[in-house]
């Protein structure tokens, strides 16, 4: 498994582990459907995923600050869950 790989997987996992949900990327790795649909965190949630994501990033795939921050965001925008608030 290649770094990138791994960042994927662990991504996940933390943005599901975040929104308190009780699922993991091997529960979701097969489907070729919008699944990040099925789930919603908060705003909050969000952005705790994203500053943790980025921290993530720049530790383990060597990025610089700008650059961890704007893959995140690029991440989200593909991967990251719905919003709720209610």
């Amino acid at each position: 498994m290649t770094k990138q790989e791994k960042a994927v997987q662990d991504l996940i996992n933390k943005m599901f582990e975040l929104a308190g949900h009780e699922v993991t990327y091997d529960d979701i790795k097969a489907r070729k459907d919008a699944w990040y649909t099925d789930w919603t965190m908060t705003v909050a949630q969000h952005e705790q995923w994203i500053e943790w994501g980025a921290a993530y990033l720049r530790k383990n795939l060597r990025l610089r600050k700008e650059a961890s921050k704007k893959q995140m965001s690029w991440f989200a925008l593909n991967y990251g869950l719905k919003f709720s608030d209610l």
